[in-house]
């Protein structure tokens, strides 16, 4: 499918590197892609950023139809662009679909016009250390219509932002925050799909948590609410012994591209890496006896978030002294080397631009 191409009249100036937000700044241009029942995903096309029309009755603004996906570009030392497992987030983009009832998407023709829009916007990459762009791909329904269907037209787009660190830490000790009031997702829901719902869902914790004093809100299960699940940007890990663990993926949790790429990691240097139910209780337990070692978190935006403070009701744990743990550290400089292509790729994991 020819991907056509109207560039934008003015360009806009290009942000220091140096002092990066996280998705403040927007690049020149954006993919468009249009579904329709008759002609299917159809007229790739990478146009001027700017605002998408649809009508007050859009089915996405009344029914929440749509999901989307996250991950970055990278500048290597060449110069050159690459990105980090970008199919796998184009397979979780269409497993997000299935659940949301929009159609399938060919992982191709994604890439390829992912590949494009970043040559077009190549100088929007940033080179300075620790900044990437980050690829905002999202599908909206589009049918102008009242009533709870799934959207016969859907609307795919692309946006990119140049970015810093995501938390205001940077790759320092987060304090996170256990929430027994509210709940994410529960088995049989959407928690496994990356739609806005789910984040939507999130924020009255997230804002009460904040006003705390704390980063995060790391959730329990939504049905008898003791066993981990995710923290609201991230996945989750603990170092229990020489054991890093994480939540087994049970229909409510976001199965994570970093969170596969630190199992495989681990796994590949000899760590013993579990999925299973882990429950707050057996959290608090291996703290108490000296057992848990590190807590971290594991997600596109901030790659590794150390852990130094959780708290669940009245009990504050410090986690490895409030300092970023071995693991931590070794994780999130494997991984960083990789995607900005300063280290091999065992893997096969990069792809280049």
């Amino acid at each position: 499918m020819e991907i056509k191409v109207t560039r934008a009249a003015q360009l806009k100036p290009k942000p220091d590197e140096n002092r990066l937000g996280f998705g403040q700044i927007f690049t020149d241009h954006m993919l468009n892609l249009d579904y329709s029942p008759d002609k299917g995903w159809h007229d790739p096309r990478v146009e001027p950023y700017g605002p998408i029309a649809m009508p007050p009755s859009a089915m996405v603004l009344h029914y929440g139809q749509a999901i989307f996906e996250g991950l970055k570009a990278y500048r290597n030392p060449a110069g050159k662009i690459q990105l980090f497992r970008p199919r796998a987030n184009i397979e979780r983009l269409n497993r997000s679909a299935k659940r949301m009832c929009i159609p399938q998407m060919d992982p191709d023709l994604l890439l390829e016009s992912l590949k494009t829009l970043l040559r077009i916007e190549q100088d929007w990459v940033p080179g300075a250390a620790g900044t990437s762009l980050y690829i905002r791909p999202t599908v909206i329904a589009t049918d102008p219509f009242l009533g709870v269907r799934a959207s016969h037209t859907y609307r795919y787009f692309v946006i990119l932002s140049p970015v810093g660190a995501y938390y205001a830490e940077g790759f320092n000790p987060v304090k996170i925050w256990v929430t027994r009031d509210y709940v994410r997702a529960v088995r049989g829901g959407v928690g496994e799909a990356k739609t806005p719902g789910n984040y939507a869902a999130s924020l009255l914790a997230g804002e009460e948590a904040h006003r705390a004093g704390y980063t995060q809100v790391l959730w329990l299960d939504g049905v008898e609410q003791k066993y981990v699940e995710e923290v609201g940007a991230m996945n989750i890990f603990f170092v229990i012994d020489d054991e890093v663990v994480t939540p087994a993926l049970n229909g409510s949790i976001l199965p994570g591209v970093t969170r596969d790429s630190v199992l495989t990691l681990a796994r590949h240097w000899g760590i013993k890496a579990s999925e299973r139910r882990i429950g707050i209780d057996e959290v608090m337990a291996a703290h108490a006896a000296g057992r848990l070692k590190e807590i971290f978190g594991a997600g596109t935006a901030a790659v590794i978030s150390p852990v130094g403070e959780l708290k669940y009701g009245d009990q504050t744990l410090t986690v490895g002294d409030g300092k970023v743990g071995p693991l931590s550290q070794r994780l999130y400089d494997e991984l960083v080397a990789i995607q900005y292509g300063k280290a091999p790729d065992p893997m096969g994991w990069v792809e280049p631009v």
